[in-house]
């Protein structure tokens, strides 16, 4: 089995990936598991774990919620992502995995309130953390949130689990022709205007000089391949 090349990880889980096409529940807890049985090979492999989930499986935002406030959108989006953390919790949890939920929005009954100190502190006990509540701040996506965690954490890398499997040049759903980029830089993400992720996330990546991996979750495995750097997908860097 291959070993893991990074120390300190942050998963950037996408909510749609973990409703894993299931039309009328909002997640596949079947499949949740199997996402949880991955991330598990990583702790036992020694890597400290930390995750953020979106919340497209819930919630998109004003793009769904046609004509409403667009920061009260957003607000509805965050709330959305604590509940994907909430379920992630459980999964955790029941596999005997000890997990935090950390929520940049207090709410003390279902979560604990974000400090980079105490993240710190749980991933060095061996503890998954996960994050809530995005940025605490409308106007981001998940994916911004992603990489400021992981500067503040310190993680090695951004594993983005994603419902395709690495950045392409369009949409391959839309376009048969499109092509799969192995290795690229965020300036030529940015200069080509590539729908990597957050074009925000992408500048902060770039100024702060933090990796990103993205690949496909549809087979969970794929983590810890992401993990050991066997996995197939993009890698994006400065």
């Amino acid at each position: 089995m291959s070993k893991p090349i990074y120390s300190r990880v942050l998963i950037k889980i996408s909510g749609e990936a973990l409703k894993n096409g299931c039309e009328s529940d909002i997640l596949d807890f079947d499949f949740v598991d199997k996402v949880v049985a991955s991330i598990d090979k990583c702790l036992k492999a020694g890597v400290e774990v930390a995750i953020i989930v979106g919340a497209g499986n819930i919630w998109r935002g004003a793009r769904k919620g046609i004509g409403m406030n667009r920061a009260r959108a957003d607000h509805m989006g965050m709330l959305a992502t604590v509940i994907n953390s909430l379920a992630l919790q459980d999964a955790f949890l029941r596999q005997g995995i000890d997990a935090k939920v950390l929520s940049t929005v207090e709410m003390n009954t279902f979560a604990d309130f974000y400090t980079q100190r105490d993240a710190d502190r749980y991933l060095k006990e061996g503890k998954v953390v996960i994050f809530g509540g995005g940025l605490g701040a409308p106007y981001f996506s998940t994916d911004t949130p992603a990489v400021v965690r992981a500067a503040e954490i310190g993680a090695d890398v951004v594993l983005m689990a994603k419902n395709v499997d690495g950045l392409y040049t369009a949409d391959p759903k839309k376009d048969p022709n499109a092509k799969r980029y192995d290795d690229v830089t965020y300036a030529e993400i940015l200069e080509k205007d590539l729908k990597a992720f957050d074009l925000t996330a992408v500048s902060f990546c770039n100024e702060n000089d933090i990796d990103c991996y993205a690949f496909a979750l549809s087979d969970p495995e794929n983590i810890y391949r992401a993990v050991t750097g066997t996995a197939t997908g993009t890698k994006m860097h400065k």
